[in-house]
């Protein structure tokens, strides 16, 4: 398990360490300049002052409007910012929660499970279609909800959460890279507020023992 670097300060003053997908980007980086506290055991970082759930207002993968804060309010979530094409942050990080999610029919009513949102907005919208949403996420699980829109707005409510997009671009051998945080935001059914962050080390393990915890609002 992980131990967590963690520094009390503004959290304006600086946004989650970005990584490119497939690019050997800086992932080991402390994830935030935030005040929080996390146990050596735990791979969740607990924040001391939760995120304010993104003002974010984008299309899911059957073309209609999705409110971000109006379909969740009220609702365990954990919110995702990656791309279709990453060859392995992004399609190991929802595989994951995807392998724990399913596990939780083992504890917990099918009531409860369903009331767990996972969200994924993308950051190369230019690419991920509704269409190509739909199809990546239905080979993860079906339920999870795929997001897309305009880039400076996907960027502004990334911002909102500390968390760093970049417009995707072509490296040198002419393949497309998307520079992003890579991040699961958990936001309380309680609160609303986004109070755990999970970095990419995070495992099915972890996630399998924390979203029990999650789905109640309570503190792994």
């Amino acid at each position: 398990m992980r131990k967590h670097t963690l520094l009390a300060a503004a959290l304006s003053a600086a946004a989650l360490a970005l990584t490119a997908c497939g690019g050997g980007g800086d992932g080991d980086k402390p994830v935030a300049e935030v005040s929080a506290e996390s146990g050596p055991e735990k791979a969740a970082t607990v924040l001391d002052k939760p995120f304010t759930k993104p003002d974010l207002v984008l299309t899911d993968t059957e073309g209609e409007k999705y409110d971000l804060r109006e379909r969740t309010k009220g609702k365990p979530t954990l919110l995702y910012f990656g791309y279709t094409h990453c060859p392995d942050v992004c399609p190991l990080t929802m595989n994951n929660i995807a392998v724990a999610k399913q596990a939780l029919k083992k504890k917990l009513p099918q009531a409860e499970r369903d009331r767990l949102q996972v969200v994924f907005v993308t950051t190369d919208p230019g690419r991920d279609t509704p269409k190509e949403l739909g199809s990546w996420l239905d080979q993860v699980d079906a339920d999870f909800t795929g997001l897309t829109g305009d880039f400076a707005t996907i960027q502004a409510g990334a911002r909102q959460l500390g968390i760093s997009i970049e417009p995707s671009y072509k490296d040198k051998k002419g393949k497309v890279v998307s520079m992003h945080g890579t991040q699961v935001v958990a936001f309380s059914p309680k609160t609303d507020a986004g109070y755990v962050l999970y970095g990419e080390q995070a495992t099915v393990d972890d996630y399998t023992a924390d979203l029990p915890k999650l789905l109640k609002g309570a503190t792994p």
